[in-house]
């Protein structure tokens, strides 16, 4: 494996990662603001729901900054974001520019999840912690 191919994975997970920190820091950050979108989408104990999406994603942004168990972290980011992408951006239901913003975000959450799963399924490169590499080398 080549230098180049031992960071590509590093960096992939790092932005990846910085996504979800990124996420996690502003629902506390706006957590009132954020919880009372949640109630306006029908979520469920919309506060309980918004902590533990919190706690998912900055859990899941360490583990893929560190590498470490970073095939389960991608797969349970991976399943987070299916009813997340479907409950908060249902362009669907939405008109005019607010669809085109929706349908955008949407489609970014797919892309998303495309390079969590890659993640899931190549492992999390040679530069990681508590999980071995199963890229040849």
């Amino acid at each position: 494996m080549t230098d180049t191919n031992r960071f590509t994975a590093l960096f992939a997970r790092i932005l990846l990662g910085v996504l979800f920190l990124a996420s996690g820091a502003m629902k506390i950050a706006g957590f009132s603001m954020v919880v009372g979108f949640a109630t306006a989408k029908g979520l469920p104990f919309p506060a309980v729901s918004i902590a533990l999406a919190t706690a998912i994603e900055l859990a899941g942004a360490a583990m893929l900054f560190l590498g470490y168990r970073a095939r389960l972290a991608s797969f349970v980011l991976f399943l987070y974001l299916i009813p997340t992408t479907f409950i908060f951006h249902n362009f669907w239901a939405a008109h005019g520019v607010e669809a085109q913003m929706q349908l955008v975000n949407f489609l970014k959450n797919a892309a998303i999840m495309g390079g969590l799963l890659m993640v899931a399924s190549a492992g999390p490169g040679r530069i990681a912690l508590g999980e071995p590499a199963t890229q040849s080398r």
